[in-house]
């Protein structure tokens, strides 16, 4: 389940990877969005992603993906 926006937050599409990868970001996988809830580091730059959901997804560090993250305004 994804959470709300927060009033005043913006929202933007960016491409992430292994390195650049958060606690909250939203990737849409096989036409769901799927919150990522936790991520660990694994061997050589791949982390596992924990959703929401339960489900695992292990990305590499060549791997590339479009996610969505909510950017609070100061």
């Amino acid at each position: 389940m994804i959470a709300r926006i927060p009033a005043g937050a913006l929202v933007a599409n960016i491409e992430i990877t292994a390195a650049t990868v958060q606690r909250g970001d939203i990737i849409h996988l096989g036409g769901r969005a799927c919150q990522v809830r936790d991520l660990f580091q694994l061997p050589q730059g791949a982390k596992q992603l924990v959703f929401d959901s339960g489900e695992l997804l292990t990305i590499h560090t060549r791997t590339r993906l479009i996610a969505v993250r909510t950017l609070r305004r100061r």
